[in-house]
């Protein structure tokens, strides 16, 4: 039999790459320049999987210029917002995605930002490097101390439950609001609290953490009013997907001192960031790399090459992923 050809969008590190070609058919993209929308429609019109990452919009009309020949879209990484799982569901292409692999480095990520924005830790570096420091002195970059604040996690998934464990340790309490509780016996294990009402849990917290996914749903669920609710004592952290947050009004909170402080790996418009968050000194930016581990990024390869070969042998792939429950009828199989 021929084997599959698998169109992979982005450079992937070099041990996944050669792996990938000793099992399939494979074009890489080695300029690591993410593909245009001609592009894309190109290689999803050829291939019979497209390998593609968080900078790929794979939307209707990409979806639309698949062959019969295409059986599965296999993303390298966890977030699936970037493309159409209900169009190409409608089609009969499979759609998976690598969770789990990345949930203890993008967890670790973001427990460094959380203890590095109240003790002001890279506003120090920077004050330093730029000649700031003449020796130690009682008063100067003072910052608050994290044990005994409250933590605050929107998304209590896996990443939202290693973000508590970690942050349980450093003796932050824990609260959380999600769509659903969690079982019990995981709040309790996590000493966390549960809120139904996510603006009284802003309102109770110290300090932020976002976990949960871009959804039409989340699209800015922390705006302006809700920025309000924090007060001027407060952080916000993000390593989930930068539409939840609306980055202007995120912009001019900070400025005007409503809240003290964020840190974010992630952005509404990735990679244009809101040029207002750049020359603030109370914000923590970092270039998406919540998964920016080798490790990571190995064991993301080999969910991958573990997907496809499960739908080349005619398996259904251990990390399928489907349309939203809105729009899908699990009963019929069809949208």
């Amino acid at each position: 039999m021929t084997a599959p050809l698998v169109i992979v969008t982005r450079k992937l590190p070099p041990d996944v790459q050669a792996r990938l070609s000793a099992l399939f058919a494979c074009e890489f993209n080695d300029d690591d320049v993410p593909m245009s929308a001609a592009q894309l429609s190109s290689a999803i019109s050829r291939a019979d999987v497209l390998v593609p990452t968080v900078t790929d919009k794979i939307d209707g009309s990409i979806i639309s210029k698949a062959s019969a020949r295409l059986k599965l879209i296999a993303n390298f990484g966890a977030g699936t917002d970037h493309i159409d799982v209900l169009a190409a569901h409608r089609k009969g292409i499979l759609v998976t995605n690598t969770p789990g692999v990345l949930t203890e480095d993008t967890a670790d990520l973001t427990m460094a930002i959380i203890l590095a924005l109240p003790r002001r830790l890279v506003e120090a570096d920077r004050r330093l490097r730029d000649g700031g420091f003449s020796g130690w002195s009682p008063t100067w970059m003072t910052g608050r101390r994290v044990r005994g604040m409250k933590l605050g996690i929107v998304g209590m998934g896996r990443i939202g439950q290693a973000v508590a464990r970690r942050a349980g340790a450093f003796g932050l309490s824990v609260h959380y609001h999600n769509r659903t509780e969690v079982p019990r016996s995981i709040s309790e294990g996590l000493q966390a609290r549960y809120w139904d009402d996510l603006d009284a849990m802003l309102s109770a917290v110290d300090i932020v953490s976002i976990n949960c996914p871009s959804t039409p749903q989340t699209r800015h669920m922390i705006n302006a009013q809700r920025l309000r609710r924090l007060g001027p004592q407060s952080y916000i952290v993000n390593t989930s997907r930068g539409d939840v947050i609306d980055e202007a009004a995120l912009a001019a909170a900070l400025r005007s001192g409503e809240i003290a402080g964020a840190g974010l790996d992630v952005y509404e418009r990735e990679p244009d960031i809101t040029p207002d968050l750049i020359d603030l000194p109370n914000v923590i930016l970092a270039p998406h790399i919540g998964s920016a581990t080798e490790e990571s990024r190995q064991e993301m390869g080999e969910k991958v090459m573990i997907n496809i070969r499960a739908v080349m042998d005619a398996h259904m792939p251990p990390d399928r992923v489907l349309p939203p429950r809105a729009s899908y009828n699990p009963a019929s199989g069809a949208a």
